[in-house]
């Protein structure tokens, strides 16, 4: 899915060299996204994995890219690495249907400039991809939940203890079996 900038407009939002690497193991969002990529000015590839991810990193490292946390073959995070080792001026938004706190503080620390929660559609993803540094986001107009807030200090314990289910239960006071099931849940609203 290699095709040349066409957009003017969004050319200069995103600048001459405007490669763009989106890697998502969900195949109809990868298409779609693209699609909505490219008619945005970006020369796009895509990858479904993180192996075809790091191929692309390793033949050609992009300006831009968007990485899908959760892989067939593994993480996001590992992606965000070798991108910042191969090229340090690359723009990384990071994007999951899996969004939490700790995962996306980890993934500003290893350098993604942004983390967007699925569903995110084309124009929040042009929108992290091209702003500013120092431009403030919009907040959001419905806040976390309690229980949301819960989860989302539940995962940052589990993030600190480096994954690790015995000692994140130790920590939070909690039965093993109890977290166990809390964290193969989807996050609440």
């Amino acid at each position: 899915m290699n095709t040349q900038p066409g957009n003017n407009d969004n050319n200069e939002l995103i600048g001459e060299e405007a490669t763009l690497l989106i890697v998502d193991d969900d195949g109809p969002f990868l298409r779609r996204i693209g699609r909505a990529m490219e008619s945005r000015g970006f020369t796009v590839e895509l990858a479904e994995s993180v192996a075809a991810g790091r191929a692309v990193i390793k033949s050609d490292p992009p300006k831009y890219a968007v990485v899908d946390l959760r892989l067939s073959d593994g993480n996001g995070l590992e992606l965000i690495e070798e991108i910042r080792a191969a090229r340090e001026d690359t723009r990384i938004v990071m994007l999951t249907g899996y969004g939490n706190i700790a995962t996306a503080v980890n993934a500003v620390k290893l350098g993604a400039i942004d983390y967007l929660a699925k569903p995110a559609d084309a124009d929040d993803v042009f929108a992290a991809l091209t702003r500013k540094p120092g431009e403030k986001v919009e907040p959001p107009e419905n806040p976390m939940s309690a229980d949301r807030v819960r989860w989302e200090h539940i995962q940052r314990v589990y993030e600190m203890c480096d994954r690790n289910v015995s000692e994140t239960a130790r920590r939070l006071n909690m039965h093993r079996r109890t977290l166990q099931r809390i964290l193969a849940k989807r996050a609440p609203r």
